[in-house]
């Protein structure tokens, strides 16, 4: 079994939001950990980030954070709020011999679920990182760690894997 690390949406305008029940800057700094766990056991990261679709410059902040990508990493652009749809993620996953993904990053109930929901639809295993992603609200970050997530796979904590 192959797991890979997928880190959704750490743009600094995105990192910058009011978020809840962790900020962007402890979501990072929790993804920057699993990223360098993964990445010491030969474990693929692949980095997501979003770009609007139709517009000639992406708003300030749209790039990744800063030194998160590392040599070797697998970098995807998506234009929905999803991963999957129009990337090639399944595929380069597919050439990684990856089938499991573990999920971290921003926001929990938009790029994080959407996300999953469709690795689950292509027959992925998949595990969630819950305090490594956050929310717009504590409430429904809970309630989609709690309630969601484990219908589609194992909710743990950074340190499980670091």
């Amino acid at each position: 079994m192959t797991s890979a690390l997928l880190l959704i949406d750490l743009t600094p305008r995105i990192i910058a939001l009011p978020l809840a029940p962790h900020s962007g800057e402890e979501v990072l700094a929790r993804c920057r950990r699993l990223a360098q766990a993964f990445r010491a056991n030969g474990r693929p990261v692949v980095l997501v980030r979003v770009e609007r679709p139709n517009v000639t410059e992406q708003p300030p902040g749209s790039g990744f954070a800063d030194g998160l990508v590392q040599p070797g990493d697998a970098v995807v652009v998506k234009r929905t709020v999803g991963a999957f749809h129009g990337t090639g993620l399944h595929e380069r996953l597919r050439e990684l011999g990856v089938d499991t993904l573990v999920l971290a990053g921003l926001v929990t109930t938009m790029g994080v679920e959407s996300t999953a929901r469709a690795a689950s639809d292509h027959g992925y295993e998949v595990e969630f990182v819950a305090d490594a992603m956050s929310g717009f609200a504590v409430e429904e970050h809970d309630v989609t760690v709690e309630r969601i997530f484990p219908r589609f796979g194992d909710v743990r904590t950074t340190a499980a894997y670091t």
